[in-house]
This record gives C-alpha cells, structure tokens and sequence, in this order.
C-alpha cells in the first residue's frame, strides 16, 4: 500500500472513529439538579411513553404539565415512587395570592399521595358548592371539608401573611384528595374561593406551619403490576437510559455514543465472550474499521 493509499484509509479510519467521539447521548440523565430515572425522560422517545407528555426538560428545568398549567418539579423519591413538585400561585404561611387552583389530568399515570393535604382558603361561605350539602336532611354544615383538618386551617390562618386579611376560620376547607374527584379537578373560581395551599409534611413540627413541607406530592407507578421493567434495568447497567421509538412506541436503549438499541450498550449475546462487555458503539467502530481494510486490502 503506497502513502497515498495510507493517508486515504488513515482519514478514512478517523472519519469513522470521530462520530463515536463526538455523539451525545440523546436522553439526559439529569435535569437540573434533578437526577432523572425511568419512567421519566428529559424529551420525545426518553422514558416510558405514557410519562412524556407530562414531564418534561426545558432550559435545564423539570416541569409537571396539567390543563391547569406547568408546575417545577422539586424532587423525586424513585424509592418510593413519588414526584414532589410546587404551585407558584399557591399560598403558604410566607405568603398569600390568587390562585386557579390545581387540577391533574383525567388519563394522567398519576395520583396523589395520601400525605398530600389542600386547604382552600378564603371560601365564599354564603355561596361556595363547599358548604351546601349534596342530601338533604343533613346536618353537616361543612359537607365537602374534612372535619379533622380544622387545626390545619386554624395554623395557616395565623401565618401573618393570612392573619392580616381578618378572615374568618370558617372560610378555610380542608380538602383531601379523595373529594376531588375521579379526574382531581379543583377549580377554585368554581369553588369561590380566592386561594389554597397544598402541604406534603410537617417536618416534626405540626403547630408550627412555617416549617411545614408546602408543595403537592403525587405517586406513579410503572405498570399494572407496578414491576420495573427488566429491559429497562439491563439497559441502564449498561449505562444506557430507558426510551421508545418506532410507529408502535416500542422499547429502545439510548446508549452514551448517541445510538438506540433493543436490548443494553453492550454488544449481544452472539458476540464472542471476549467482546460480550465491549461498549455497543465501540463494536461498531471494529466493524466498519474491518470491513474498509478489507476494501484497501483488495484494491
């Protein structure tokens, strides 16, 4: 082989290998300071299908998305299986303004977590559907609103924040989130209330609402059966991140070098023992290098 042919096959080698340098591994495995794990991804063909159009990466910055809006994403528990994310609208014990409410999307993969609690606060107690009862003959005076939260109310209502506006105890309501009902939907104008809050926890400190853990936390969970997928584990040993592709939305590996497979980032099973645990895009690298000398070699 003359020099010339040495220099050719030599750029051609490094056109291959340059690719595998330079690819970027498509789906991300953080968003912000948020570690993201299946079934989340970070884009289209990240993460589990059903998630996607939920969940969402813009600008380094994880979001929830409903019919009511986009909310950050704070964090997420992938041991329990719970995504924590805040309302910028809601009210805390720093501060209290108007809010829609908060509603989830009927078809979303999502519940909320039985800690979560709302008070809606600032309820219109002469008009509001909140203190009509549904039967009549009933005493309740507070049909919609968990009697057992009145010392939530009567916390939040001493944040000064809240204090300074007068308002009487009787316009707060406690609403779990069984009384939302079966699409979670709390539309506030609705409603006739002016604001709400949503808590998750009390840090240890129930009397003290300035420590309370403010925010909504909702569960998900992978299946039916709630089992994570064993392709998805397999892939992500292989340092890969779980997607889909293709007309039916069916399970891809995104490996670092930028490419999908079916399986992991290694190569298959009908390799050779001594490259079963060579990166996928390295073993396509060898490949393409062996089959252009071959060509040199015939020329």
């Amino acid at each position: 082989m003359n020099f010339k042919k040495s220099s050719t096959f030599l750029s051609c080698i490094m056109f291959i290998l340059l690719p595998s340098l330079i690819t970027s591994q498509t789906c991300q495995k953080s968003c912000g300071n948020v570690p993201i794990k299946y079934p989340f991804g970070t884009g289209p063909g990240c993460g589990d299908p059903r998630f996607q159009p939920y969940v969402m990466c813009n600008n380094q910055q994880l979001s929830f998305k409903t019919h009511t809006g986009c909310y950050p994403v704070t964090s997420i528990d992938y041991n329990y299986q719970i995504m924590y994310i805040s309302d910028p609208s809601m009210s805390t014990c720093a501060c209290t303004q108007p809010s829609k409410g908060f509603s989830l999307d009927a078809n979303a993969p999502f519940a909320f977590h039985d800690e979560t609690v709302f008070a809606l606060l600032d309820c219109a107690t002469d008009s509001s559907p909140i203190y009509k009862s549904n039967n009549e003959g009933t005493n309740s005076t507070f049909p919609m609103c968990d009697s057992q939260g009145a010392p939530v109310c009567s916390l939040l209502y001493s944040c000064q924040a809240i204090s300074r506006l007068n308002l009487p105890i009787s316009t707060c309501c406690v609403y779990t989130p069984v009384d939302l009902g079966p699409a979670f939907e709390m539309d506030l104008t609705k409603l006739q209330c002016s604001s709400y809050s949503a808590l998750y926890g009390f840090s240890g400190e129930e009397l003290n609402p300035q420590a309370w853990k403010y925010g909504i936390a909702l569960k998900y969970k992978f299946n039916f059966n709630n089992d994570y997928p064993d392709m998805c584990a397999n892939c992500e040993k292989s340092n890969g991140v779980c997607g889909y592709g293709g007309p039916y939305s069916s399970f891809v590996c995104n490996c670092p070098s930028g490419f999908n497979t079916t399986n992991d980032c290694f190569l298959g099973s009908a390799w050779s023992n001594s490259f079963k645990n060579v990166p996928w895009h390295i073993g396509v690298v060898l490949i393409n290098t062996l089959g252009l000398f071959i060509v040199f070699v015939l020329m």
